[in-house]
């Protein structure tokens, strides 16, 4: 279901959680991503936000993701109870947009050198400029498939190359769809990240590789990290963006 964020100058595809699934800028408008070098933990991290965008003369409502790094994986309790202030801040930022919030996000676990507490990596904010062609971000998407109306985790506990392969052809099939809803394609992203502590060659030259096509040409990140729920292996999110910037909080 798409929704028009006319506040924010975006559209964006209802996601089931306090995230959109994706968002494309409106027409006259384009994304900006800004990268936090280092991560700031949440609260410092969301002042940032705040003070950054308003200093561009753009209205709060322009946030349209955000990149989380946590401690480490999450009970699915864990996981909504680490969301309700997360939800709480959007809502007082005014960003629900009928009832529903239009902020991508991707929420990782590092595993190496994990972090002490939550912190924030990064965010995408739109701003006046070129729309053609249109700007967009992706959230993570895990390998979680429907089964009889149900989230359920595909190939669950299999690390194997086979069970890799089912889970990326899962979130790959997810964030397509995605980008169908928008009426957007693959081949404009400019980044591509992929989350798993799993061996990522085979998995990324046997499934991934093929079905980008043309957008692979951008490469693939790999962070050596996992998906914010236990039991999870694989996310994988993408954007494409004009413009990026790096911000030090110090």
């Amino acid at each position: 279901m798409i929704i028009e964020n006319k506040k924010g100058n975006y559209s964006f595809v209802r996601g089931n959680g306090p995230f959109s699934s994706a968002v494309a800028a409106h027409t006259g408008f384009e994304i900006v991503h800004a990268r936090l070098k280092p991560f700031v933990a949440l609260e410092p991290g969301y002042a940032l936000v705040e003070k950054h965008i308003a200093a561009l003369g753009r209205p709060i409502t322009a946030l349209c993701g955000m990149q989380l790094r946590i401690p480490a994986p999450l009970s699915p309790e864990g996981f909504n109870q680490f969301n309700r202030p997360y939800v709480a801040r959007l809502k007082s930022w005014g960003l629900e947009v009928d009832e529903a919030s239009p902020v991508t996000r991707t929420n990782v676990a590092l595993e190496s050198n994990p972090l002490a507490e939550p912190m924030l990596a990064g965010f995408f904010y739109t701003v006046a400029g070129q729309s053609d062609p249109r700007d967009w971000v992706l959230s993570g998407a895990a390998e979680l498939g429907d089964r009889n109306g149900r989230a359920e985790i595909v190939a669950r506990g299999d690390t194997s190359a086979e069970g890799m392969r089912k889970k990326a052809e899962c979130v790959i099939r997810v964030l397509g769809s995605h980008l169908e809803e928008m009426g957007l394609a693959w081949d404009g992203a400019t980044a591509i990240n992929l989350y798993t502590v799993q061996e990522p060659l085979p998995l990324t030259v046997s499934t991934v590789i093929p079905a980008l096509g043309e957008a692979s040409h951008a490469g693939i990140t790999w962070h050596y990290s996992r998906p914010p729920i236990t039991g999870l292996e694989l996310e994988i999110d993408a954007y494409a963006v004009r413009r990026q910037l790096n911000l030090s909080p110090r």
